[in-house]
C-alpha cells in the first residue's frame, strides 16, 4: 500500500515513527524491490512525503467498519482506516489479483481500471479551481463572464 499524506497530524505522525525510515528518491525499481514478497521491507505501508519515500514497513490503524467485504485483507482495511482518521490518500494494488483500490476521506473505491485510477488521482491531487470574478467585472465585462 502507498500512502500520500497531505498533513502530518494525529495518527499520521505516530505512523511515520513506527515504520522504517528511508528518505529515498521514488523510483519504479525501488518500489518493486520494496513490494517483492518475502523481502525485509515488504510488509506494511510505504509512506511518500514531499515526493520522497519517507518510510516503509509502516503499520496503520485498521478500519472498524463492519461493512467491508471479507474479500479485502489487512492492507485494504489499513488504507480505509487511515483515510477515516486523516486526510491521507491511499492506494492499494492487490497481490492476488493486481486490482487497484483507492481511499480518501473514508471513501473506498476498488477494482478500478487504470483510467479510473488516474481520473481519481487527478480529481484529488489536481482539483479544478473556478475563477472568482467580481460583480463589477461581471457587470462591466458583459457576456464574457456568463456561466456556460
Amino acid at each position: 500500500m502507498l500512502w500520500l499524506p497531505f498533513n502530518e497530524f494525529g495518527p499520521c505522525k505516530n505512523t511515520l515513527r513506527q515504520g522504517i525510515p528511508l528518505d529515498a528518491k521514488i523510483s519504479a525499481e525501488l518500489l518493486i524491490n520494496i513490494f517483492f514478497p518475502n523481502t525485509p521491507l515488504h510488509d506494511g505501508a510505504v509512506i511518500i512525503r514531499e515526493n520522497r519515500i519517507a518510510v516503509t514497513s509502516a503499520y496503520l490503524p485498521l478500519t472498524e467498519s463492519t461493512g467491508i467485504s471479507k474479500e479485502f485483507g489487512t492492507r485494504h482495511r489499513a488504507a480505509i482506516g487511515l483515510s477515516e482518521v486523516s486526510d491521507a490518500l491511499t492506494f492499494i494494488v492487490s497481490e492476488e489479483t493486481g486490482g487497484i483500490s483507492i481511499t480518501y476521506n473514508g471513501v473506498f473505491k476498488h477494482d478500478l481500471t487504470i483510467e479510473e485510477f488516474e481520473a481519481e488521482l487527478r480529481a484529488i491531487l489536481l482539483p479544478v479551481v473556478e475563477e472568482k470574478v467580481s460583480f463589477k467585472d461581471r457587470l462591466l465585462g458583459g457576456w464574457k463572464y456568463e456561466k456556460k
